[in-house]
């Protein structure tokens, strides 16, 4: 384990690389902590883990106040690592891998974890935009847009369970300087919002989109997001994204669109009494 981003992305940046959609996450955390600096999501600092001699096989970062995310890992790391995060609420990972995790730590503590959400990870196949589109046109948000941004990456950050996920304002100004934020606007009246990641490794992940719940049912949020979608397979970058299981009506919609699933992702709450 260390603090040091250096010595971290030293041991464990090729393993990171090795597979930049599963590591989307993982990767987009690291590479925000590089440019904008350790205190970006709090004024904790980060802790970076990873597993194995000379090569590292699984990595964990840890961004509070936000659970730990967890790389694929090997069985032998993962109950490893139930030492490693004593004293954590939760823990961010491949569902399959944390299966293991949940197991280890109830032997290890006699403490259950609980599946707090589910999360399937898909990749764009073939581009199918939505038909009959909606009116409104797609743009690039300007300084202008920051108040209604701060808005609605509040508003979806409490849809999606994560409204204590850091600082919002903090989080805007970046995405802002970036130009990574589409807004679909209505006779000029924004709708809805989508929104990417800095390309890494070949890789972008559609992360938010948002259309305010007066708007939604409308298909603005089919459109923004394959507008979003479009810039980054015009930039000849493989575009991804994460949604909701719980959730049906986006994850027809991405299906749709042309997104098919590759993955399933989990959080875990670590309970802090013993099971009965």
């Amino acid at each position: 384990m260390t603090a040091d981003i250096d010595e971290f992305e030293t041991a464990a940046g090729a393993f990171l690389h090795a597979d930049p959609v599963r590591n989307t996450v993982l990767l987009t955390v690291v590479a925000t902590l590089r440019t904008s600096g350790a205190t970006t999501y709090s004024d904790s600092p980060p802790l970076f883990g990873w597993y194995g001699d000379s090569t590292a096989q699984a990595v964990f970062l840890r961004t509070p106040p936000m659970p730990p995310i967890v790389s694929d890992a090997p069985v032998a790391a993962l109950q490893e690592l139930v030492g490693v995060l004593d004293g954590v609420s939760g823990v961010r990972g491949p569902a399959e891998g944390l299966k293991v995790f949940a197991e280890a730590w109830h032997a290890a503590t006699g403490r259950l974890a609980e599946v707090v959400s589910n999360r399937r990870l898909f990749r764009l196949a073939e581009l199918t935009p939505p038909e009959p589109a909606p009116p409104g046109s797609a743009r690039l948000v300007t300084e202008a847009d920051r108040e209604l941004l701060v808005e609605w990456f509040t508003a979806f950050g409490e849809d999606v369970g994560e409204a204590a996920g850091g600082d919002v304002a903090r989080s805007v100004d970046r995405r802002l300087a970036n130009g990574e934020l589409l807004l679909w606007e209505v006779d000029g009246v924004p709708a809805s919002l989508a929104g990417t990641t800095a390309p890494i490794a070949g890789v972008t992940r559609v992360a938010p989109v948002f259309t305010p719940r007066t708007l939604r049912g409308r298909g603005y949020a089919g459109v923004v997001t394959t507008a979003i979608s479009r810039r980054g397979l015009d930039a000849g970058l493989e575009v991804v994204l994460f949604t909701d299981m719980t959730n049906p009506t986006s994850n027809a919609l991405y299906q749709r669109l042309g997104y098919r699933p590759i993955g399933h992702w989990t959080t875990l709450e670590l309970g802090t009494r013993p099971a009965l």
